[in-house]
């Protein structure tokens, strides 16, 4: 029988962001708080800008933003949000969205896999992604909740189960 394998990425779906900013600037167009306040969130390149006429305001647009992105199901671990900026009378947050997993990172994953994990189980680094095998699909899975249980800085997912 052939070795069962699966992938541990860090992958952001586009249209899921694009929904949750979208929800979030409808929301911030709609309440009280932010009337008059110049306050918005849209695409700037491939960065989300967040703007607002005071520090606590652009905080509060960020806040939203996230909690848009937990209700869409993406990890707050993707969103990379810089400290707000004054420019001009305007105070701005820039923010990525972090996706694939570092050489550094996937090292140490492979190192936590081949530490903590079943015997027999292999973590091998391919590009952004990390290819884990094993003859025993219990193997796998244990290799799963292990990292599940981790407390990574980034977010991952597990795709190409077989």
């Amino acid at each position: 029988m052939a070795d069962s394998s699966f992938d541990i990425v860090s992958k952001v779906e586009r249209q899921e962001v694009d929904n949750a900013l979208n929800q979030a600037a409808k929301e911030i167009s709609q309440r009280f708080d932010f009337k008059g306040t110049g306050a918005s969130i849209s695409w700037s390149g491939e960065k989300i800008l967040m703007e607002a006429n005071g520090e606590e305001r652009v905080k509060a647009i960020l806040d939203i933003f996230q909690s848009k992105l937990v209700k869409r199901g993406i990890s707050l671990k993707s969103l990379d949000a810089g400290e707000p900026q004054l420019s001009g009378k305007e105070y701005k947050i820039f923010a990525t969205i972090e996706e694939g997993i570092s050489q550094e990172n996937a090292k140490k994953v492979a190192k936590i896999i081949r530490d903590e994990g079943p015997k027999g189980v292999k973590a091998q680094v391919q590009g952004d992604e990390l290819r884990v095998t094993s003859k025993s699909r219990d193997d796998l899975q244990a290799v799963q909740a292990l990292i599940k249980g981790k407390d990574l800085d980034f977010a991952v997912q597990f795709a190409n189960y077989r």
